[in-house]
């Protein structure tokens, strides 16, 4: 065993006294040491249960015979930092994050690890540490909060962002606003539609990380701490068998994995996460993947932002094995879990236990909700090295668009035209210089998407920029756009009143000028003074790659 490193031997006298300082025994030295990774805080929704997760994953290792070990990293919640600065922390806590467990993991040498995250970039985070340290490893994530109600509707934080628009424009009242604040976000987990917490925690099902049934299992639901505690056993027994995450995460689970995205009508923030985790594993994940298995994956499931259905029709409905039983004739069967079982194996054990609901909430291959997947990769004059959209989530009206750039180089700017009425029909807002350098930390812009939405622009007005999209985006809004402005992509030489062109069936998106006056823009293009200058950020963006490839570290 790897902590025999740190517990055996005459030279290991000094580290046994320190372990039994915690309370260790004699006995306990001659089991496995499993670190047990928590995100738990009492900032994110989606993390103040953790705590109670990890209880329950630790009586599972102690049931199969091992010792746990509980550290923490930092989460933050993308919904409370969204719209301000910040946002740009957000996607940079992903590195740091998988660092702290790199760090946490080889300094003690840990045998194997239960990780408890929940939330946008802490679920990646942890996969990302998973496959570069390469122990037996088993995922619980923390499961998706339950709807609101308001006036007799489900609602989630969404209904929040696009309200803020709605009350702008008069549409609801001061008293409909504060009711939806009151009880559209009603307690423990991550926000209750699919947008990228839970997009990620059905991802990692799908990469076979988590045991069955974890990624839709909701964070009040006691099928969560049975979920736990029967992790923690299972990692002894990955332990026992030498089951590594490099065995399970293959270019066949991650195309499995993509392929349920794709099915689910996923956040578009996995196209920079898989990638990021791919390269961990040393595989390249381009972002054309993404839309070649999108163009041969139906839409299955309409939930939101971009349908009806929450998270918890999802689980009614068998969530991501029922998914993945529909497109097992797509899918790579032989793809090993961490059941120690391949996927067909766990899909033949599968039982459907809600018939009903299975059939009316989840789509069929043959009468799909849409005939392609969630996510497109557009390419042209704007963004040539691609960019991003969720295409499940934009009326028919506007897969086909052209309007007039409305230019802004911040988040901040975009958001005060749109809240004083200075954006109309017909418009093509751009927010560039809010990429991965630019930002830095490429922020994402719910802010803005959901006003538009909420003032009854979404079917009118097209955003695109540089930075991302929350998974809670709806409408045509293209992100991802690379290279970013402040590599000198072209979006930062779009100028006001330039025509843009979208074409999402034709996978094109263009900025109709002249190359012969994009070249002469380009020649009095200067980059901009650094926005940050100390502290992490500033680190971050001398290091920080291209969305393209994932904004990982160079």
């Amino acid at each position: 065993m790897r902590s025999d490193n740190i517990k055996k031997g005459l030279e290991r006298a000094p580290h046994r006294s320190l372990l039994k300082a915690v309370g260790l025994t004699d006995e306990e030295m001659e089991l496995p040491f499993i670190g047990v990774v928590n995100s738990w805080n009492e900032v994110v929704p989606g993390h103040i249960h953790l705590d109670k997760l990890a209880e329950a994953v630790k009586a599972g290792i102690r049931m199969a015979g091992g010792v746990p070990f509980e550290f923490n990293t930092i989460g933050i919640c993308d919904g409370i930092a969204m719209g301000h600065t910040g946002m740009k922390n957000s996607l940079p806590s992903r590195e740091l994050i998988a660092d702290s467990i790199e760090l946490m993991v080889e300094a003690h040498q840990f045998d194997g690890m239960v990780m408890i995250p929940t939330c946008d970039k802490i679920v990646p985070g942890h996969l990302m540490a998973a496959g570069r340290l390469d122990i037996p490893a088993v995922v619980v994530t923390g499961g998706p909060m339950m709807p609101g109600i308001v006036g007799d509707e489900p609602r989630d934080v969404i209904s929040l962002f696009e309200a803020v628009g709605a009350r702008r424009s008069n549409k609801i009242n001061d008293q409909e606003l504060k009711n939806l604040e009151d009880c559209s976000c009603c307690g423990a987990g991550s926000c209750a539609g699919l947008f990228t917490a839970n997009t990620m925690g059905c991802v990692t099902e799908a990469l076979g990380l988590s045991l069955p049934g974890c990624g839709t299992a909701h964070a009040v639901d006691a099928k969560k701490i049975r979920i736990a505690k029967k992790s923690g056993m299972k990692v002894i027994e990955l332990v026992k068998s030498g089951i590594t995450p490099s065995q399970i995460v293959t270019g066949d689970s991650l195309d499995n994995a993509i392929r349920v995205d794709m099915a689910i009508g996923g956040s578009t923030n996995t196209a920079l996460h898989l990638p990021a985790i791919a390269a961990e594993f040393g595989i390249e994940l381009p972002l054309s993947r993404f839309d070649e298995i999108s163009k041969e994956t139906p839409h299955l499931i309409n939930l939101r932002p971009g349908g009806n259905w929450y998270l918890i029709d999802f689980e009614r409905a068998g969530g991501v094995p029922a998914i993945m039983q529909r497109l097992s004739e797509k899918l790579n069967l032989d793809a090993m879990t961490v059941t120690g079982k391949s996927l067909k194996e766990n899909l033949d054990g599968y039982i459907v236990i809600n018939p009903r609901a299975n059939k009316e909430i989840i789509a069929t291959l043959e009468s799909p909700v849409h005939a392609e997947g969630g996510i497109a990769v557009l390419r042209g004059s704007l963004a040539p090295g691609g960019s991003v959209i969720k295409q499940t989530a934009v009326s028919q009206k506007m897969m086909r668009f052209s309007g007039a750039a409305r230019v802004f180089d911040s988040e901040e700017l975009a958001m005060k035209a749109i809240m004083g009425n200075k954006i109309k029909s017909g418009d093509c807002i751009i927010i560039c210089y809010e990429g991965p350098k630019g930002g830095p930390g490429m922020r994402e812009m719910l802010s803005p998407t959901a006003a538009i939405a909420g003032m009854g622009l979404i079917d009118s007005v097209a955003l695109i920029t540089d930075g991302r999209f929350s998974g809670g985006t709806r409408g045509p809004c293209i992100g991802h756009v690379s290279p970013e402005a402040a590599e000198g992509g072209p979006i930062a030489l779009v100028r006001e009143g330039d025509i843009v062109e979208i074409d999402i069936p034709g996978r094109v998106l263009n900025l109709k000028v002249s190359k012969e006056e994009l070249d002469k823009r380009k020649k009095a293009w200067k980059p901009p003074a650094p926005r940050v200058t100390k502290g992490y950020l500033a680190r971050y963006q001398k290091q920080v790659g291209s969305a393209d490839k994932g904004a990982i570290f160079s």
